[in-house]
């Protein structure tokens, strides 16, 4: 029998690799509906669907490998990078799906949670005052009107898979809807803001890269504390907390 490898375990969903077969268990039925869904309408490469028994969703293994992780360098080269920007683009010019993304919320809401985040960092002695207010002006470019598009919502840089400088597939659509195509990019490069270039190359037009770093910083301030809580180091060399460093 293979050997049973845990991808991903938290209070939320867990992701069980056997072999060329990943499990993900989620016990939210409709986030499950809406990641096979996504992945039906999406017009990039995404894993093959080889059953689902809820709570257990099971897909097939992608060929190639991660273009990389947050934290650490990545391998791929420029040209793989640009590739990835072009499927992105692809995926945003899609028709809308038929149901709102998990992340959409309108510029009042985010702010509200955005301070409320903030505060609470500060008071418990997450991070410093300094450094949350730094970032809090930073993220307030990231905080507008926006057009909504196709997005994958959760767009880390591991979730995209790459063979020499071909896409070959992306991974975990659950999170997936209508929202900020910006919010998507940002997500992407979080970490890796020396591929920022490159990725906006193979996108192919005329973005905000202020509102990109925005999202840098907001995406971070929302995220660190939900990380430390389950598990995840948010202060590991090149993560979240060090992208907050970095607008310093």
């Amino acid at each position: 029998m293979d050997e049973v490898k845990v991808v991903v375990a938290h209070s939320e969903r867990a992701t069980l690799r056997v072999g060329d077969v990943f499990l993900k268990v989620d016990a939210d039925r409709a986030r499950v509906d809406a990641e096979v869904e996504a992945m039906a309408l999406a017009p990039v490469p995404t894993p093959e669907v080889l059953w689902r028994k809820p709570p257990v969703l099971a897909i097939a293994a992608l060929p190639g490998a991660a273009l990389g992780r947050l934290g650490e360098p990545s391998t791929a080269s420029p040209e793989a990078w640009a590739a990835a920007g072009a499927a992105i683009r692809k995926l945003h010019e899609a028709p809308l799906p038929p149901w709102s993304g998990r992340r959409r919320r309108d510029p009042g809401e985010l702010a509200a949670e955005l301070d409320g985040e903030c505060e609470s960092l500060v008071a418990n002695g997450v991070l410093s005052a300094d450094l949350v207010a730094r970032n809090r002006e930073v993220a307030e470019a990231a905080i507008r009107p926006w057009t909504p598009v196709f997005t994958h919502g959760d767009l880390q840089i591991d979730h995209v898979f790459v063979d020499g400088d071909e896409v070959t597939g992306i991974i975990d659509w659950s999170e997936a809807g209508r929202g900020d195509a910006l919010f998507d990019l940002a997500t992407f490069t979080l970490g890796h803001e020396e591929h920022l270039g490159d990725v906006l190359a193979g996108y192919g037009t005329d973005v905000d890269v202020d509102v990109i770093r925005a999202w840098w910083s907001l995406r971070s301030l929302l995220g660190v504390r939900w990380l430390v809580e389950h598990g995840f180091d948010a202060f590991a060399p090149g993560c979240e907390v060090d992208v907050l460093r970095a607008r310093m």
